[in-house]
Parts: C-alpha cells; structure tokens; sequence
C-alpha cells in the first residue's frame, strides 16, 4: 500500500500522507511527497498543490525506527516543496511535529484545523531540527519565541500558532476544502514573496538578545545532557548568515548530534518508553476491565497523591483511613496541594474544585463496595498487607482489581490470602505519586492477563509511564537500587566518604548521589526493608554505617542528621562527625586499610554493579526486556537520561569492558554478588 495518496480536485493535486499510524517521515514517505511535487509540477492540468494528512495527524516527525537515512533525505523534500513552481498549501489536522512542521513551512500557505499541533521536540532526542525549521522559524515569527521552540521542545496549538504568524488562517469546518480554494487562489502569484529562504536573516541585536533571554531554560534542561547549549550556541552562530550558509552548519550539526553518544541515548529513551508499553505473551491480546471508580488505603503521602493522580484524570476515588483524624489529614493534604496548583498556575480553581470533589473520604471498607479498582498504599509490612487483602476479599465486588503498592515485599504471598488471587497484581508507586512518571506494574504469578492490561491501560490514561516487572524482592528497581547502594557502602568502607561518592555519581549525572538520597528518604526506610529480608540476600557489611546511624537516632534530613548535617540556615548539608567515627570503627572491625579511590573507579562500581544486577533480571525474566530497566531508572531512579539508562550506557561503553569489569570484581572479597549472568557473558560474544 502506497504511503502517499494522489488525487486531482479541478486544477489542484492533493498530496494525502496515508502511513499510520503517525505518518513518520519514513523513506516510502519521503519519497512519496517529492515524486507527488514533481508529478504535479509536471502535469498541465494541475495548477496548484495541497499537502494534508488525516484529521487526527498531519506528519509526526522522523521515523525513530530507521536505519540510517536512505534518499531522499527531509531536506531534498523540504526543498522540493519551497521551490515548486506551482503554489503549495499546506492542510494541517491534527499533529505537526519535528518535520512535519518542517513539510509546513516549505509549504507556501498553511491552513490549521483547530485541533492543529505544532512543535520541534528535535531537542528532546538530542539533535537540532535537520531540515530547515532552525531557519525558518526565525524568518517567519517572533526570533525569541522561534528560538524558545526550537530549545524546548515544547509543543503549541492552533490558536497560538496563528497568534504567532506560524499559521495563515484556521479552519473550523472543512481545511481540506479551504486549502484547494486557498491554492486555487494563489495561482499567479509570486511566490518568491511567500518562500521563507528568501526572507531577510533576523537582526544580530533581536538574535542576541533572544540568545540572552533563552539561556536560563537552556541551562534546567539537565536530563538533555549538552543538547540545549549546543543548539543555543548554534543558533546564535546561523541565524545571522545567509539562509544557505546557516542552513549548512545546522544540517551538520544535527548529523553530528544524532551520531553522539548523547542523541543515540535520548533516541533510545524516546523508543524505550514506548516500547516499554507494549505487553508480551497472553495479555498482549486482553480485553482490559473498565475502571470507573478507584478505591486507595491510605491517606498518607503516598495514598493521597495517587487519589490525586487519578482525579487528575476524572476518575472518581474513595480514599479509607483507620480514623477520622488521620483521614481529615489526608483530605487536607490533598486540598492543600490543589491549593498550591491553583497558585503556581497549573490548574484554574474550578479545575482544582472539580478534583477535590472527585476525593471522597471514608473509614468503613464498606465504602469500596462499588470500586472497580482498590489500590493499597498502607505500611510496608507483611502482616498489614495481608490483613488489608483479606477484608479487601471480602467487601470487593467480583471483578475488582485488588493492588498493591508495595516497593519489595513478595505479591504472591499477599495474592495467596484472597480468594482470587487473579485479580491481585502490584501497582508500585513512587513518590510523589501524583507528579512521578514511573509506574512498575508487577505480575504476580497468578494475576490473570486482562488485569495486567488493564494496569497498564490505566496507567497510560493516568499520565504514567508504565513498566511491567516479575515478582522477586524489590522488583526492578529497588532490586537494583540495593546492588548501587551495596557497592556505595562498601567503597564508604574501602577508604571513600559520602561526600566523595555522591559528587562523584553526580558528576556522572545521577540527579542525587546515594548518600544524600539515604538522607532525603530516611535512612531508617531501608534499615527497615533489611529487616524483612533473609540473611545471605543482602551484604551486611555495606551497611554497617546506615544501621549504626539509625541506631544513634540520625536517620537524615527528618532528624537533622543522617550522612549530612542540616542545619537551619546552611545553603549546604555539612559533613556528620559522627559518620566519620562509625567508619573508622567499622574498617578497625573489619581489617581495613584504607585507600585512596578515585571519582572512576566509584562510577564504574556503582553503575557496572547495577547493569550486572539488571543482567541476572532480564535472564530471570523479572523485566521483558534490557530498556524497560532503562526506562525504570531514568523515570525513577534519577539516571540520566542523556546516558540512555544503565544497560544502554553499558552498551555506548561497550559490553566486552564493561563484562571485564564485572569478572574482576567477581575475583575479589564481595565476589558473590558479582558473579556475571548468561545473559550478560552473551553480550560480549
């Protein structure tokens, strides 16, 4: 089937882009739309052309999934659409993004439907658009707003585009229609005046000031690595040569930006959490379950700000609590933090009057009768969990999904107190649960395969971005987290201290080195967690200090002490004293000499280490794939995104150091925990 349909209306040819389900500019359709635009050029009939999409998108942009850029490539198009000698329309329904907008302003008109989406998330994969829009932009609307769109990513509508001037006209009822009359009437025209190449390049004093009042946003894009600034000093470079010249050095440095390190690792991250979506096995083809009503246990922080996320998305919610007391605070909680969105701007105060009313309150299980979905978000403690399921089994209608929040704790043994044990599956939350992307789906061995789709069908309308993830101690991610924080504590004993790991992992990028996420969390959080697991699961010795902190009542930030002191007027934590005797006496305890360790050695520790601990999850089938651990990461963890994840970074590192890594440390004293799975030794092949 051909990805371009061509039809003749009187005198216009209408170029239709038919490649769902986004129109990717893809080869077929690159092609396609330069053959349509030299047919019509040729063709004596054919006066003027029109180039539209379907109603719900015009062109989405590049196709991620390519290998490597077969011709045409998007500027012989985009170039081909400016220079038709016959006038070209552009019809836009729906999205136009990256080189859709690009095929746009090529185009010599463009009519917009009202439901018309404009936007250069080019940035956000860690290139520049390739193919004119850094160009365009400029010449045709504000030089800030055109450099601000460029940086940011961030996507426009219609009735803004047109207050812009990025859009002619918008069409309420029929844009297809009002596109061949608006070619039709163009016909004659000189079309030199309407091609943007030909507009004059913007003033240097309006570009440096766009560059001055742009750089503040450029330097908070940390997730996009070096992307932001790049593209910044780029543009103020071209945007005053002529277009030629400007065009030349932004199309090389997007192909320069999309062979690094950085843009392979945005690109991944864009692919991987899609793909991350996608269910494997029976519950690919699952009908999901309706879910109209949502019941939470809870009205802690967790609790409330998962009711929030699902009133965010209009989904009704009851909210229970032991008490009166502790529900009024939890409702409170929760109006407050409507409070603060209705300040800042984020929603208007009948939008955060709509939400709050969506929030019910109750203490009687009774109340979750009619829920459709309950989700448990209670103390992470077996014996709570179990008693919770079990009244939960008994007042839950047949049909309802019964999940829990759990971060660690065995989701089988909490199925195995219900009668249905196929309705139960893990919805692992993280904090705070209403503005954290990150959701693990976990899958229990027996959660039945339409209430795994219908988690991560909710998921998806609740703004998440889901992973699915076996059953085993920690799941995916704080499985893994346990494997960085051992190798962080043991380096703390091998001569390093908590300042020097943390600036080192945050020289990497992480968004917080693990001493000062102990102290953010609570140090007591996984002091706890340790007592729920077997002896021989966990290194004892990597958390000697965090045990012994805990003891002495310094369990971080709540305490004004943890590995830091934080003191009330300090602009920064400071190091606790007595962090540093608990070392001394625990390397004295154990023989250790200490020694000096560079900021590489603790990188490569704390990262292999993770990467080698996703190896054995993969291999387990605890994750369906190596990016969904990617994904985990980067959207829970604080990995950076520019690095594309642990596994990929592994990847960009290449498998045979990074595997050779991983035997020398199964050669030393904490070897155990080292040992390189199948999967990982297969990498290397």
């Amino acid at each position: 089937m051909s990805a371009i349909k061509r039809e003749i209306s009187g005198d216009v040819a209408v170029v239709r882009v038919d490649s769902p389900p986004v129109n990717a500019l893809g080869q077929d359709v690159r092609q396609g739309i330069l053959d349509a635009v030299r047919w019509a050029n040729a063709e004596a009939s054919v006066k003027a052309i029109v180039i539209t999409g379907g109603d719900k998108v015009f062109i989405a942009g590049a196709d991620l999934r390519e290998k490597g850029t077969p011709p045409p490539i998007l500027p012989d198009v985009i170039f081909g659409i400016e220079e038709s000698a016959k006038p070209v329309v552009a019809a836009i329904e729906g999205q136009a993004l990256g080189g859709g907008v690009e095929v746009a302003l090529a185009s010599h008109y463009r009519l917009a439907a009202p439901n018309a989406q404009f936007g250069t998330p080019e940035i956000k994969l860690g290139i520049v658009p390739g193919a004119g829009a850094t160009q365009y932009l400029p010449r045709l609307i504000d030089v800030t707003v055109a450099i601000e769109m460029i940086l940011t990513g961030n996507i426009i509508d219609a009735k803004k585009a047109l207050g812009l001037g990025l859009i002619d006209r918008i069409v309420e009822d029929d844009v297809l229609a009002a596109a061949i009359a608006q070619a039709r009437a163009a016909v004659g025209e000189d079309l030199d005046k309407r091609r943007l190449s030909r507009r004059p390049t913007p003033n240097a004093a309006a570009v440096s000031a766009a560059i001055a009042a742009v750089e503040p946003a450029a330097k908070k894009q940390r997730a996009l690595g070096s992307a932001p600034a790049k593209a910044l000093a780029l543009l103020g470079r071209t945007l005053t040569k002529p277009f030629k010249d400007g065009f030349a050095e932004d199309r090389q440095a997007f192909l320069d930006m999309k062979e690094s390190p950085e843009g392979r690792a945005l690109r991944h991250m864009f692919l991987a959490e899609r793909t991350a979506k996608k269910l494997e096995g029976p519950a690919a083809d699952a009908r999901p379950r309706k879910i109209g009503k949502v019941g939470i246990i809870g009205a802690g922080t967790m609790g409330t700000g998962i009711a929030i996320t699902y009133a965010d998305a209009g989904i009704p919610v009851t909210l229970i609590e032991m008490s009166d007391e502790a529900l009024a605070k939890g409702l409170d909680r929760i109006k407050q933090n409507y409070e603060g969105a209705v300040k800042s701007g984020r929603v208007t105060r009948a939008g955060a009057d709509e939400r709050i009313a969506r929030i019910a309150g109750a203490t009687d299980y009774a109340a979750l009768r009619d829920a459709d979905l309950i989700i448990e978000a209670a103390f992470e403690a077996m014996a709570v969990k179990n008693d919770i399921f079990k009244k939960l089994d008994a007042v839950a209608k047949p049909g309802a999904i019964l999940a829990t929040n759990t971060s660690y704790l065995d989701i089988d043994a909490i199925a195995a107190v219900t009668q249905r044990p196929q309705d139960v599956v893990g919805l692992h939350y993280f904090s705070p649960a209403n503005v954290m992307k990150l959701l693990e789906v976990v899958n229990a061995a027996k959660t039945a395969p339409d209430v795994l789709a219908t988690a991560m069908n909710v998921a998806g309308k609740t703004g998440k971005i889901p992973v699915v993830a076996g059953v085993c101690h920690g799941f995916i991610g704080n499985r893994i987290l346990r494997a960085y924080n051992r190798e962080a504590g043991l380096l703390l004993l091998a001569g390093a201290t908590p300042a020097q790991v943390d600036k080192a992992l945050k020289g990497f990028g992480m968004a917080m080195g693990p001493f000062a996420v102990a102290d953010l969390a609570g140090i007591d959080i996984g002091y706890k967690a340790r007592k729920e697991m077997a002896p021989g699961t966990f290194e004892p010795k990597a958390f000697i200090v965090h045990e012994a902190l805990v003891e002495a009542g310094h369990l971080g930030q709540k305490t004004g002490a943890g590995f830091y002191k934080y003191e009330k007027d300090a602009k920064e934590p400071a190091p606790n004293p007595l962090v540093d005797e608990l070392v001394a006496e625990a390397r004295a305890a154990n023989g250790v000499t200490p020694r000096d360790i560079g900021a590489e050695e603790i990188v490569a520790r704390c990262i292999f280490a993770m990467v080698a601990e996703g190896a054995h999850i993969i291999e387990e089938g605890i994750a369906q794939r190596a990016s969904d651990i990617d994904v985990t990461y980067v959207n829970g963890y604080g990995f950076p995104r520019y690095r594309g994840g642990p596994m990929f970074h592994a990847e960009l590192t290449g498998w045979p150091k990074v595997i050779g890594f991983v035997k020398q440390q199964a050669a030393g004293p904490f070897g155990k925990w080292w040992t390189p799975s199948a999967w990982l030794l297969k990498q290397g092949a």
